[in-house]
């Protein structure tokens, strides 16, 4: 798939979140990258690139404080190449791209993985 058309379905993952989540993505960006460096992958103690489909980095919202103020945006960052090579189809890739938007976004909410499971 070219990138352009996935990036349109990490654009569709978040236009489908319900307002109330969507009105409280605070100073977060979303981007796409083929697929993570072998930097991250070392610091998240993951041994295979195939395995990371999307990573959150940043100050969860619940934890922000009253001194939150002028830093970077958080960043999700959604792998394309190994969501491609799990699915194998579209619609496949299509629904993995929405679970991966939203999982990472449960994390920027402050959700933990086990929060998640």
């Amino acid at each position: 798939m070219i990138r352009k058309e996935f990036e349109k379905l990490v654009a569709e993952a978040v236009d489908e979140l319900p307002d109330e989540f969507r009105r409280r993505m605070e100073n977060v960006n979303i981007s796409v990258e083929d697929r993570s460096s072998e930097e991250i992958l070392r610091k998240q103690e993951i041994k295979s690139p195939s395995t990371l489909l999307g990573l959150y980095q940043g100050i969860p919202i619940k934890n922000r404080g009253v001194h939150y103020s002028n830093v970077l945006p958080d960043m999700i960052t959604i792998y394309q190449k190994p969501i491609e090579m799990l699915c194998g189809n579209e619609d496949g890739i299509k629904e993995r791209v929405r679970e991966v938007v939203m999982h990472e976004l449960g994390h920027h909410f402050g959700m933990t993985e086990e929060d998640l499971a």
